[in-house]
């Protein structure tokens, strides 16, 4: 009593025909089968790539910025803002 049987399976996919339609499953067949080629292609992308050792991908560090300049104070100010 266990498992489906052939009977049981083909009225299964006539349901399922009846509720979806053939365009229906067909496109969906169709999106599936892209989505596996798409993975296939990100796959061997990957693997095609050339390695890059840990050091190279470290980001080289920008020099710090230098320190503002200070002018004198103005002699001729002598309120003592600067």
């Amino acid at each position: 009593m266990g498992g489906l049987s052939l009977p049981h399976l083909i009225i299964l996919a006539l349901v399922v025909l009846i509720l979806f339609g053939r365009g229906r499953i067909s496109e969906m067949m169709g999106d599936f089968g892209k989505g596996i080629k798409s993975f296939k292609q990100g796959m061997n992308e990957e693997t095609d790539r050339p390695v890059v050792p840990p050091s190279a991908q470290i980001p080289q560090q920008a020099p710090p910025p230098a320190a503002p300049v200070q002018t004198p104070a103005d002699p001729q100010n002598t309120n003592g803002n600067a």
